[in-house]
């Protein structure tokens, strides 16, 4: 099984692949960024370097090497175990405790708490 979802929202795209293999998936990815690439020259569009990012996400116990290396404008991606998209922080394991904690402290600090018999 493999493919490619892009998901845009305003100024931000993400980009899923999915393979059977790490290197497929690696291959898959650096394709569709080559399309990327040709795109926003065509359509003098600019991705900043600095900003994209890419994460291998996999639940897999096998032991295979996940050292992958995806381009854009022919310069590496820097590689992430978490990332934040339109809100919400996702790491490579799609467990979500980052996010939890993040939410619940952005919580405590944004909610007043009021005690009994407090006016």
């Amino acid at each position: 099984m493999a493919g490619t979802k892009l998901v845009a929202y305003a100024d931000d795209l993400l980009i899923a692949v999915i393979g059977d293999s790490v290197p497929a998936v690696e291959n898959y990815a650096n394709a569709e960024m080559s399309k990327i690439d040709e795109f926003s020259r065509r359509n003098k569009i600019k991705f900043k370097d600095k900003k994209s990012k890419m994460m291998l996400v996999t639940r897999r116990k096998r032991r295979e090497n996940k050292n992958i290396t995806i381009y854009l404008h022919f310069q590496p991606l820097e590689k992430v175990t978490q990332l934040k998209y339109l809100g919400i922080i996702l790491d490579n394991k799609f467990k979500f405790q980052e996010h939890i904690t993040y939410v619940q402290r952005r919580h405590s600090t944004l909610t007043y708490v009021r005690r009994p018999g407090m006016e």
